[in-house]
């Protein structure tokens, strides 16, 4: 990774009376500007520490009310985004599709769908947002195309170059029955091999028979996908959010996969096969390096600010230090999605050693890669939904905290539950396919419109029927209702501001953050320090009042609050109380001076 990082881990378990806690620390150093030896070139890295904020933007703001959100949309809202504390703004798929899998079957990579605009729209909103000093990051979905792409059309006449762009392979044939090559499973159920009638063949699908996978073993498909990326960061985009990351290589061989040994599952659910053969091989390791090498080319030839990359995965701790780089010789993804903490670790009833050991699960356990914080995504239930709407506050105000960059879906910084959809409303391909376990299964509750106001369609548009229904919980949920003068604490008051104190952790020159739980893990608690600012924040996850005991890292200290949650009873520049309890759900923020 670019940049000096100096990284001292302790974990450290103390005893308070009888009451164990768990106390983890850390310290980082870094400088915010410094020069690149390996690229000749000074750059401010303004990603580590940078706010992205997810647009669907399907969802995000129809300007034509035609039921669907569009790229006019959000150059409507670019100010509200860079009010907010916004760097960057992350656009799921706007490529032209059919839209099979909401834009994630891409049938022209260098076109805008007409859903969503044109690309005049696109460079308008690049303009607009750049003169707001927002960096714009598009969707880049490489492993598959839709299977409307020119290129597949060609490929199934065997038209050459275009006969190898996707990965075919012959029938077996079981007792004179034709069976699919291998094992291999989708990751929409059945099969990953779909029979093509016209080419006599099987070809890979490792998503809906929609999406064929693309041949990586074939270097026209490779410089194909980097034209691809060049085209666009020539067009004035600032970074790419890599989808489906794992997929990009198979095994030459076509190996059977083995069973997971995971019970009670569905044969045709993916997760019965462990994917040695199809996820995570080393190639697809050395394709994002390749393809970071271009961004970083292209960062030097221009000498300014750097490119970014994003990269979806989702896989173990050791499979995932591999996508950011191999330390002292390749450079890999900024930033590997950081999925554990929050996600695959963070349960509904968590408590706070829960808390401290997801946490650590990313900073100690895969330490070589850039920090960052994402509570939920377009794939995900969202987080008020999955964690809890009464624990908003407090994940907001952690995911801010904590050192590194935040990433923020669409309506999470307004508490934004899931909708209601029905699978008659649905558009999730691997849902609607049965209607019985529709519910279990849908993506699209966490898809439904953002909720800006009260008014018609939650102010989504002027009253079309949107692609999906707007929540019955918009009335209160709203940001309109959350940004009245008169609502003094809100989910979105509470999130612009800790956003505001981030900031004040980017120039730091050495800091340290120390986190862990006490009352049997009822509190959490954090400190945040650098050789300028000192802050520590302090979490009731219980359902009662509970006494701190208190941790040595605030023991004779003044404690001056910044920012509180709603339930709790404390304004901005009280003198916080340690010795008192806190309120239920109580999250509190406060400045730290040590006495003299």
């Amino acid at each position: 990774m670019k940049g000096v990082e100096v990284l001292f881990v302790a974990l450290l378990c103390l005893l308070y009376g009888a009451k164990a806690t768990r106390e983890v620390s850390y310290t980082k150093t870094w400088k915010t500007a410094q020069t690149n030896s390996k690229l000749g070139l000074t750059s401010d890295d303004w990603w580590t520490q940078g706010v992205f904020y997810q647009i669907y933007p399907r969802s995000f703001k129809d300007s034509d009310n035609d039921g669907n959100g569009d790229l006019q949309g959000i150059i409507e809202k670019l100010d509200y985004l860079r009010e907010s504390g916004i760097d960057a703004i992350w656009l799921s798929p706007i490529f032209k599709s059919p839209q099979v899998d909401n834009g994630y079957d891409i049938s022209d990579y260098r076109e805008v769908d007409e859903l969503y605009g044109s690309r005049e729209d696109l460079r308008q909103l690049v303009e607009a947002a750049h003169q707001r000093d927002l960096k714009v990051i598009l969707d880049f979905v490489p492993n598959h195309t839709s299977d409307k792409h020119i290129w597949f059309e060609a490929s199934v006449y065997g038209i050459s170059p275009y006969h190898d762009y996707y990965v075919w392979a012959n029938a077996t044939y079981i007792e004179g029955v034709r069976t699919p090559p291998t094992n291999w499973l989708s990751n929409f159920r059945g099969s990953a091999w779909q029979w093509n009638e016209l080419r006599q063949q099987y070809y890979l699908h490792q998503f809906s028979t929609a999406q064929p996978d693309l041949n990586y073993r074939n270097p026209l498909v490779v410089q194909e996908m980097k034209d691809v990326l060049s085209y666009w960061l020539n067009f004035g985009i600032d970074g790419f959010r890599i989808d489906a990351v794992p997929f990009l290589f198979e095994d030459e061989l076509l190996r059977n996969e083995p069973p997971s040994g995971d019970s009670g599952l569905d044969p045709e659910d993916a997760s019965t096969l462990s994917h040695l053969y199809t996820q995570n091989l080393n190639e697809t390791y050395e394709m994002i390096y390749e393809w970071r090498q271009l961004l970083d080319d292209f960062t030097a030839r221009n000498g300014t600010y750097s490119r970014i990359m994003m990269t979806e995965v989702y896989a173990s701790p050791e499979q995932t230090r591999g996508y950011c780089g191999v330390e002292g010789s390749r450079a890999g993804a900024h930033f590997t999605f950081n999925f554990i903490t929050f996600i695959e670790n963070t349960q509904k009833g968590f408590d706070g050693k829960d808390l401290a050991e997801s946490i650590a699960a990313w900073l100690i356990g895969i330490p070589s890669c850039s920090s960052n914080w994402v509570l939920g995504n377009h794939d995900q239930t969202r987080v008020a939904t999955r964690l809890g709407p009464e624990n908003v506050d407090a994940l907001n105000i952690l995911a801010s905290i904590l050192p590194g960059a935040r990433i923020t879906y669409q309506g999470e910084e307004i508490g934004q539950e899931n909708g209601e959809v029905t699978c008659e409303q649905g558009y999730d391909p691997q849902a609607i396919k049965d209607c019985s376990t529709y519910q279990q299964t849908s993506r699209d509750f966490e898809r439904t419109p953002f909720q800006w106001s009260s008014g018609v369609q939650a102010g989504f548009n002027e009253g079309h029927t949107p692609w999906l229904p707007v929540s019955e919980k918009y009335v209160q949920t709203n940001l309109e209702r959350q940004s009245d003068a008169k609502e003094i604490k809100t989910h979105y008051k509470i999130y612009t501001t800790m956003l505001r104190l981030k900031t004040l952790f980017a120039d730091g020159a050495e800091e340290s953050t120390t986190w862990g739980s006490t009352n049997d893990g009822k509190v959490f608690y954090l400190k945040r320090s650098t050789d300028v600012v000192n802050y520590g924040l302090l979490i009731n996850l219980a359902d009662t009042d509970e006494t701190i005991i208190t941790p040595a890292v605030f023991k004779e200290s003044d404690l001056v609050v910044e920012l509180s949650g709603a339930d709790s009873p404390y304004d901005n520049g009280d003198v916080f109380d340690i010795s008192q309890p806190l309120r239920p759900n109580e999250v509190v923020v406060f400045r730290i001076t040590p006495l003299a």
